[in-house]
């Protein structure tokens, strides 16, 4: 009896210290773990060094996390069972803002309302867009240079020097000579710094800011785009107010491409921000070399097989718009009604957008 005491006394001390050691470690991972905080670490070598071996452990962890899904799925397709569902990342344009201006593809009174809008002419092809470029009335060096290359991007556009005609003696003239647009690119400090679209003959008016420009020849390794009709490519333009600018951006281009000339014109819609690229895009044949079974190349090639890659080549200019206001009518600064006007107070929230 004795015996069975004391051993069961000596388990329950080692229990005990078992459990005492357990909440010492624990205390010391915490203490570890606090003393980790890189920026409560004065020193700014050891600060680094913590900061690194942080990084490549957060690395590890989601390498680790990458291999064991890629498991799970790989045993999921030998069983012929479904693979587990992808994650998908949060980001701010999955979680925006409901808005209730949001276009569905089932809106009866939107499509309705483009059979009469101010583009269906255009659009329809009752009419060929034929576009007038002027600038602003103190002009700068870059300012025709991006003119030229504008020309160069939308068939049919005719540069008008603006001398110190007023605008609406330019809207008006525009508008005798059948032009379907109006474009003027304002220009500050030496630098285009917003474009004015104005549509012929009833409007509407857009007012852009125009950011981040890059001339065709600023561009490394650029395109020379041909006179062919290029293809249009807008995306993200999903509420009321962005399938109009949608239209308008629309009806500078004609309706018909020319496939053959292989030109890309986009307008990309990201957080209200519109980003303008225009490229081009070519064929290539490749030959595919044989390998050995074990991955090296073979010294003999029988029969190498040929095949087809496409590739794009930027052609240029390259900038950002955003849209300041929209205007019903042509250009009025005193008696204009705005449809939309962007103000400071609507920047309240990273997740709401307008377009």
């Amino acid at each position: 009896m004795g015996r069975k005491r004391k051993s069961e006394d000596g388990e329950r001390e080692n229990e005990e210290e078992e459990e005492k050691s357990m909440k010492v470690k624990r205390v010391k991972e915490k203490e570890f773990k606090e003393s980790m905080r890189s920026s409560m670490i004065k020193n700014k070598e050891k600060r680094s060094a913590v900061h690194a071996k942080l990084k490549q452990q957060k690395k590890m962890e989601k390498r680790k996390k990458v291999k064991a899904r890629e498991a799970a799925e790989k045993k999921a397709l030998e069983l012929g069972e479904e693979p587990p569902p992808k994650m998908v990342p949060r980001t701010i344009e999955n979680t925006r803002e409901l808005d209730e201006t949001i276009c569905l593809p089932d809106d009866e009174e939107l499509f309705a309302g483009n059979d009469v809008d101010e583009f269906s002419a255009v659009l329809r092809k009752d009419r060929s867009p034929k576009v007038l470029i002027t600038t602003s009335r103190y002009n700068s060096t870059r300012g025709p240079a991006f003119i030229a290359d504008l020309i160069s991007v939308i068939p049919d556009a005719h540069y008008y020097k603006r001398g110190t005609y007023d605008l609406k003696k330019i809207v008006q003239y525009a508008n005798e000579k059948e032009f379907t647009s109006v474009i003027v690119v304002h220009t500050n400090r030496r630098e285009p710094d917003a474009l004015l679209i104005i549509g012929l003959p009833d409007g509407p008016t857009a007012h852009f800011k125009l950011s981040k420009l890059m001339l065709r020849k600023d561009i490394k390794n650029h395109g020379k785009p041909t006179s062919h009709k290029p293809e249009l490519v807008l995306t993200n333009f999903t509420t009321r107010l962005g399938h109009r600018v949608g239209r308008m951006i629309q009806s500078l281009f004609p309706q018909d491409p020319e496939f053959r000339g292989r030109r890309v014109v986009t307008f990309h819609n990201q957080r209200d921000f519109i980003f303008f690229r225009h490229h081009r895009y070519i064929f290539e044949t490749k030959e595919d070399k044989q390998k050995d079974s074990k991955g090296k190349k073979s010294k003999v090639e029988k029969n190498p097989q040929e095949r087809t890659i496409a590739r794009l080549q930027e052609c240029g200019p390259r900038f950002t718009l955003k849209l300041i206001s929209l205007q019903h009518g042509t250009f009025d600064t005193k008696g204009g009604e705005y449809e939309w006007v962007h103000k400071p107070e609507m920047d309240t929230s990273r997740r709401r957008f307008f377009l």
